[in-house]
């Protein structure tokens, strides 16, 4: 089939690739002329047969909203936009409605895969009606990991990015517990070798898990972690889980814990807070702070789906 995909940064560009790779035609557009396929929404668009389906990896709120009000007005009944970035589900609800004014379909999708979904493939939840989930099919087949399981028709318009939020807030709690359980090693006299405890856990335990490896990757690269401050970010989607709680009366006391954490990193150097910003690193790609207060890893500027975002 044909894609239009808006946003090429670090996880549009390696989707680009991916749906290529599984014998589809991408067209790309991002305001970064070295990563476009075409120079314009309006050159995309007319590049593509109907129905057509244009999917946007661009960030949440203003940006994400200005992309699909253009869309409106290039898209034709029958079309169907796919919003694949990190927004809050109340907002695709909106978008929907918009949409449905001018005949065109709306599908929302959470995307989870981070620098490491082009050659294992993306963790993918999304929601929509089911004529124009249809009509995407064939791209979230080619973006999905090999086998059974990896991706979901959530629900209504909404419960892909709401899904995704609540796996953003599990992955907050989770990384939080192996960032804790590591500084409490680290401040043991009796433990003398951390990096070596946390790989023996990644086989025959109940904790082994991806985090887990990539704990480990990041304790290669660092033994002690001395080369990061202790600072990380947090997402929308953290903030949004807890809200969401409030809302529903259930309670989240580990996931709103962790959030709390990432705040407690704005006012120290938390030891803790070193190994969450190594994690974000090593599944995402995300900048760290140095040591020194120097930002490293940043992508050149561009169309993102996740800045400053995890997961």
């Amino acid at each position: 089939m044909e894609l239009g995909l808006v946003g090429l940064g670090k996880m549009g560009g390696n989707m680009r690739e991916r749906i290529r790779r599984a014998g589809h035609t991408v067209i790309g557009f991002d305001h970064n002329p070295d990563l476009a396929d075409v120079h314009s929404l309006e050159e995309l668009v007319g590049r593509l047969t109907g129905p057509r389906v244009v999917w946007i990896m661009v960030p949440a709120g203003a940006a994400t909203q200005s992309t699909i009000d253009a869309l409106g007005e290039l898209l034709s009944p029958g079309d169907v936009v796919v919003d694949g970035g990190n927004s809050r589900w109340t907002d695709d609800e909106k978008h929907a409605r918009e949409l449905a004014e001018k005949g065109v379909g709306f599908v929302d999708c959470g995307v989870s895969g981070g620098v490491w979904g082009l050659e294992n493939g993306y963790a993918i939840m999304y929601g929509g009606d089911a004529a124009d989930v249809a009509k995407v099919q064939p791209v979230f087949d080619a973006l999905k990991p090999e086998g059974e399981f990896g991706a979901v028709h959530a629900g209504r318009v909404g419960a892909g990015h709401f899904a995704k939020m609540v796996h953003n807030g599990i992955e907050y709690a989770m990384m939080q517990a192996f960032a804790e359980g590591w500084e409490l090693l680290e401040a043991a006299d009796s433990v003398t070798d951390v990096r070596e405890v946390f790989r023996s856990w990644q086989e025959g335990t109940v904790i082994r898990s991806w985090l887990l490896d990539l704990a480990v990757r990041a304790l290669d690269d660092d033994e002690h972690l001395t080369a990061l401050r202790g600072y990380a970010q947090d997402s929308g989607e953290g903030r949004w889980t807890v809200e969401a709680a409030l809302d529903h009366a259930v309670p989240l006391p580990a996931i709103t814990a962790s959030l709390f954490a990432r705040f407690s990193s704005r006012q120290d150097d938390s030891p803790a807070m070193k190994m969450i910003a190594a994690l974000r690193n090593q599944f995402g790609g995300h900048a760290v702070t140095a040591a020194t207060g120097a930002e490293k890893g940043a992508d050149a500027p561009g169309a993102d789906v996740e800045p400053p975002v995890g997961g």
